[in-house]
C-alpha cells in the first residue's frame, strides 16, 4: 500500500504540471489583461507598460509559468490585480465552496444512495419507474433553471428560506444551495446505485448468503451494497472537485462569494492571477480526490490489493 501511494504521488507530478500549463496558457490567450485594469479607457502605452513591468507581463508566457511554479511551491499564489493577495481571497473563498460542497455531497450520499438501493432491489416495480422517471427529469433540466425556480418558490413565494445566503454563508442557509448544486449528480448515483445493486444482486455470494439464512438488511448493507458502491463512489470522488469547480451558476444566484463568485469575477475582469490560482488549487482537490478514492476501493472490496 505504501508503494501504491508514492507512485501515485509520482505520477501526480506530471499531471499537475501539464493541468496547469494548459490553463496558465489558455488563460493568457483569453484577453489583454491591462484592458480590464484600465476598464472601458483605452490605457495610455507608458501606464500600459508600466503595468506589464510590475505584473511580469512582459515577459515571454514560458518565464511567467516558471516564475508562477515556483512562487506556487512557496505558497504565494501571486496578486491580484486590485492589489489584494490572492491567497487571502482563497481564504475567505474556499471555506465557503467547502461547506456547499459538503452539503451537496451529503445530499448525493444520503439521498442518492437510498435512492439507488430501493429501486434497485424493487426494480420494474412502479416505485423503480417514478424514481427513474424523477431522475430524468432533473438530469434534464438545467441546474440554473432548479436554482432560480426553488429560488423563487422557496425564498420569495413561500418565505421557508432566505432568496439569497448572508455574507457568513451559514451551514443551515447552504441546504437549498447545496440541493441545486447536487441536483443532477444526486440522479447519477441513484441511477448508478440502481444499476449496480440489480446487477449485484443476481451474483453468487449473494445466494450464499441468502442461502445461510443472514438476514435481509444484512446481506443488503453487509454483501450486496459493499459490493455494489465502487462505481458509486469513483462517480462522488471525481465530482468533488467538478462540484467546487462548477459551482459558478449556484453561487451567482444565491449571491454565495465562494471559488465560483471568484472565478466569475477573475474571468470577467480579465484577472489572470485569480483565475489561475485558483483553478490551481481545484487541480489539486481533484488528483487528491482520485487518490483517495482508490485506496478507498481496498475497503469496499477486500479482493483489491494494492502492490
Amino acid at each position: 500500500m505504501g508503494r501504491y501511494v508514492v507512485r501515485r504521488l509520482l505520477q501526480m507530478i506530471p499531471v499537475f504540471v501539464g493541468a496547469t500549463l494548459l490553463i496558465f496558457l489558455m488563460v493568457n490567450v483569453m484577453g489583454d489583461p491591462v484592458a480590464g485594469l484600465c476598464g472601458e479607457k483605452q490605457c495610455d502605452p507608458a501606464t500600459a507598460a508600466q503595468l506589464r513591468r510590475e505584473f511580469g507581463l512582459d515577459r515571454p508566457v514560458w518565464q511567467q509559468y516558471l516564475t508562477y511554479m515556483g512562487h506556487v511551491f512557496t505558497g504565494d499564489f501571486g496578486t491580484a490585480f486590485t492589489g489584494q493577495p490572492v491567497t487571502e481571497l482563497m481564504g475567505t473563498a474556499f471555506p465557503v465552496t467547502l461547506r456547499l460542497t459538503i452539503v451537496a455531497i451529503l445530499f448525493e450520499v444520503v439521498i442518492g444512495i437510498a435512492c439507488g438501493v430501493v429501486t434497485g432491489m424493487r426494480r420494474g416495480r412502479p416505485v423503480d419507474t417514478t424514481v427513474l422517471l424523477l431522475t430524468l427529469v432533473v438530469i434534464s433540466v438545467p441546474t440554473f433553471v432548479t436554482g432560480l425556480l426553488l429560488q423563487l418558490l422557496l425564498g420569495v413565494r413561500w418565505g421557508w428560506v432566505r432568496p439569497s445566503v448572508s455574507p457568513n454563508a451559514a451551514l443551515g442557509e447552504l441546504i437549498v444551495p447545496g440541493l441545486v448544486l447536487a441536483s443532477v449528480s444526486l440522479a447519477y448515483v441513484t441511477r448508478l446505485t440502481r444499476t449496480s445493486i440489480a446487477e449485484n444482486r443476481r451474483s453468487d455470494y449473494v445466494r450464499t448468503a441468502v442461502a445461510k439464512g443472514l438476514p435481509r438488511h444484512r446481506v443488503i448493507t453487509r454483501h450486496l451494497l459493499r459490493n455494489s458502491l465502487i462505481p458509486v463512489v469513483t462517480f462522488i470522488g471525481t465530482d468533488i472537485g467538478a462540484l467546487m469547480g462548477g459551482a459558478i451558476v449556484t453561487e451567482r444566484i444565491f449571491n454565495i462569494h465562494g471559488v465560483g463568485y471568484q472565478l466569475y469575477q477573475g474571468i470577467l475582469r480579465q484577472n489572470t492571477q485569480t483565475v489561475v490560482g485558483f483553478v490551481t488549487v481545484l487541480v489539486l482537490v481533484f488528483l487528491i480526490a482520485n487518490l483517495l478514492v482508490d485506496l478507498l476501493y481496498a475497503v469496499l472490496d477486500p479482493r483489491i490489493r494494492y502492490a
